[in-house]
Formats: C-alpha cells, structure tokens, sequence
C-alpha cells in the first residue's frame, strides 16, 4: 500500500525473486521442523533477528497488527484479518498452535501456505541461516511466515503471539497497532505465577507511538499497560472506557467506539465471549488501521459473518449436539462451562458427556472442577503428546466422589464412547487440550470416518 511509509532498509525488496527449489518432500520437511521441538522453548530474540537480518527483514516490508493475550488472541486475530480481507486489503495471518496441519499457522487471503512454499521457504532460510545458531521450532516457523508474507505482497499481516510477548519470537514487529486481549493464568513456568507478571511480560509488545487496544482486566493490570503504554508514547482504548459493547441479544451486540457506532452485529463464532472478542477487533481496526486502509461497516459485517475459527465451540455434529473445545485454562474453562450449562438447560432431561484429555504441566484439578457440578457422564483420554498428562493422572484430580469417569487413553475410542453411550437430546463436549481437538477433528475429517 503506498500509504505505508517505505522504511530504507526495504528498499531492495524484489518480490519476484525466484524462491529456491525445494530439495526434500513435504513430509521430509514437516519433519525436520518438528525434529527442532527438542530445543524446546527459549524466550529470547537474538535468534529470530539474526535469521531475519540474513533474509533482509521481510517483517518490515508491510505493516503489521501484533495481538496478545492469555485468551481469545486467536479468535480476534481471526476477526481482524477477516474483515481486513473483506474490505478488499490482501491480509496474512499467523497463528498457533495448528489443529490438523501445519500449513494452518500461515495464511494469506485465508487460504493456508501451500506444501510446495513451505519446502520452498525452508530449504531458503536453512541455506541463509548462521550454522552457529539454534533455531527452536518457533523461531523457524516465525520467519518462515513473515517470509511468506513478503513473496505473497500482503498489504498487511494479523500477527498472533506464540507465548507472552516480551521474548516472543514474534517481537521483531513494529507494528502499527496491539492487541491485548486479556489476562488470565496460564504457562506460568515460563510467564510467572502472578497476573502482575503475565502482564508485565505481554505488556513487552507495546512500542513506540502504536496505538495500544486493551480487551477487559482488572484495573491493577490496566495499570501496567497504561504504565508501558506512555513510556512509548503510545495512546491506549480500554473496552468499557474508550470503546464498549452493548449486547442488544443472545447473539447481536452494538460496537461502540471513539468514532464508529456499528449496530445489530453478529459473529459466527458461538459463544458471549466472541462478541467480546470481535468488540476488541473492531476496536483495534479504528483506532490503528481505519486511517491508512479504509474500513466500511459492510465489511464490518461481511468479515464478522465469514470468519471461520477451527476448535473453539465448534459443533461438529447434532442429534447428539457434539462440540469440540480448545479450552486448556481456568479462565477458558469457565467460558466453555457458562456455555454447555445454557446448553443443558435449554433441553429438559439433556445429559452432558465430557470428554477431557490435557497437557500434564496445566492445573487439572482447577480445570475439571470447574464442569463437575454440570457432567453426567465423564470420559478421560490422553492426546498423543509427551506432555499429556495420564488418565491415571486425570482420575486422580477428580474430586467428585459420585462420579465414576470411564478410562481410555485413545482419543478417538474415547470420542466413540461418548457416542455410544449418549442420545440424541445430549451433549458431548471434546475438550482440555487444543492438541486433544486436533486429533478429533483429523479423525472426523478422514474419508470413511463415522460423524
């Protein structure tokens, strides 16, 4: 877009060099990134600046939205690039973790990088990267979307945190507006054991003069924002102050901003809380974007209406009503909880199955006590993940003594189950661990797989 000022060093930008020829199989490829997990996770950016200097920094070759946020980063990162998209603009997205298939993480014009660029891009950056340095599977995946992002020409990218946001591979950004979805509990080995710590560590995303956009927190973390925000001289809207939403039905709500008041809005993504996420979107376009890419209410409405988020209250099918949730914290979990009891109690005599698999290194205990007051029928499963934890480990942290849960450590027999067992008037709900939804969805998802 030539209202984005050209930066000096993306002078030499030529969007049609030939990217390299791949020399391994996608699947030789995907297995070469995932090999980098035994790094495991360093919270650093002396990597990911070395290998994006050594590809000419492709991030500063268009502007960009950086988002944060313990929960619903995803979800408004969607939003933001749908109706971006809608509005005409060619828009990149890069979100994690992935559902079924790598090439999700990455997309452009919502359409997931292609097998053939991912080979192409990998081989490229490994060929430029210092043999000297380590790059964990984060930090490969990072570059490789902000360098996809540049041979696609997006006008702009939607940019999700991988975790935190101060050492996040993902702040190399200078990004044009922030995104700070809210604040809950969660990887507090790596984050802190404290809200005030969380906070300080996503409030590492603010920068210089982009306007800051701050979903709703308590006012002591509000604080800490506000605090970042002026040390960067950057304006900050908090919803319920400068922005707001007004729920005018179970499923509408008015947005209500410094300029725009958009009325009678609906998102297809279920749930409360997607109203309020898609409130934080729109706060975030008009206050940091409206001005350089227009944005009209009918694409406001188009984008809402076409955004598609795998694995967050996703019905995959009905009669019995089978919903699959990524819900892996206590804050996510009351969510999940206030929608499946409105669920129960809309249909007399309807029973809920819970289906739970989890990460060993999350509060299990805090999270299945959250459902228990509202499940029938309790089945744990294991993801195949060397973090998950156990079903010997699940049982042991549930503290209802007249609930029996039944044991199966594979998912699929475990979503089968549930199946066999419920009505057609229940409930079944798949949840505790993207990873657990994954493997569900990729399972329904196969040619020949019952539904």
């Amino acid at each position: 877009m030539s209202s984005f000022p050209v930066k000096p060093e993306s002078l030499f930008f030529c969007p049609s060099c030939p990217i390299s020829i791949p020399v391994t199989t996608y699947s030789e490829t995907l297995d070469y990134l995932f090999s980098l997990h035994r790094f495991g996770i360093k919270l650093g950016l002396e990597s990911i600046s070395d290998i994006l200097d050594r590809l000419g920094n492709p991030q500063r070759r268009y502007p960009t939205l950086h988002v944060a946020g313990t929960n619903g980063k995803g979800s408004s990162s969607a939003m933001v690039a749908s109706i971006l998209q809608a509005s005409g603009y060619r828009v990149g997205l890069y979100t994690s973790p992935h559902l079924m298939d790598f090439r999700e993480r990455i997309r452009v014009q919502g359409a997931d990088i292609s097998e053939e660029a991912v080979c192409a891009l990998i081989e490229e950056i490994r060929q430029r990267a210092n043999p000297q340095t380590t790059l964990t599977f984060f930090e490969f995946t990072t570059a490789l979307a902000f360098w996809h992002f540049s041979h696609q020409q997006v006008d702009i990218a939607v940019v999700e945190v991988g975790m935190g946001g101060r050492f996040d591979a993902t702040n190399v950004l200078d990004p044009i507006g922030v995104l700070i979805t809210g604040i809950a509990l969660d990887h507090e080995a790596y984050l802190g054991d404290s809200l005030q710590k969380i906070a300080q560590e996503k409030a590492g995303i603010i920068t210089q003069k982009a306007p800051v956009v701050l979903g709703l927190m308590p006012e002591n973390i509000i604080q800490i924002f506000e605090t970042q925000a002026r040390k960067w001289q950057a304006p900050c809207f908090r919803m319920g102050q400068e922005f707001s939403i007004v729920e005018t039905g179970a499923t509408t709500f008015t947005y209500q901003g410094p300029r725009w008041t958009i009325p009678g809005l609906q998102t297809n993504l279920l749930g409360r809380h997607q109203m309020m996420n898609a409130t934080n979107a729109l706060a975030v376009l008009e206050t940091a974007v409206d001005g350089t890419f227009p944005i009209s209410q009918s694409a406001i409405r188009t984008g809402l209406l076409n955004v598609r988020w795998r694995g967050r209250l996703e019905v995959v099918h009905r009669d019995p009503l089978l919903i699959v949730d990524g819900a892996h914290n206590l804050a996510g979990a009351q969510v999940l909880f206030d929608f499946l009891h409105a669920q129960i109690h809309d249909g007399p005599g309807r029973r809920l199955i819970l289906v739970v698999g989890m990460m060993r290194d999350k509060n299990l205990q805090g999270f299945l006590r959250i459902f228990l007051p509202i499940v029938d029928q309790l089945i744990l499963t294991q993801p195949r993940m060397e973090r998950a934890a156990s079903v010997a480990e699940l049982e042991q942290a549930v503290d209802r003594k007249d609930l029996v849960p039944c044991l199966l450590a594979d998912s699929w027999e475990a979503v089968c189950r549930a199946k066999d067992i419920a009505n057609p008037s229940d409930v079944i709900c798949v949840t505790g661990s993207l990873f657990l939804v994954g493997e569900v969805l990729n399972r329904l998802t196969q040619p020949g797989s019952p539904t």
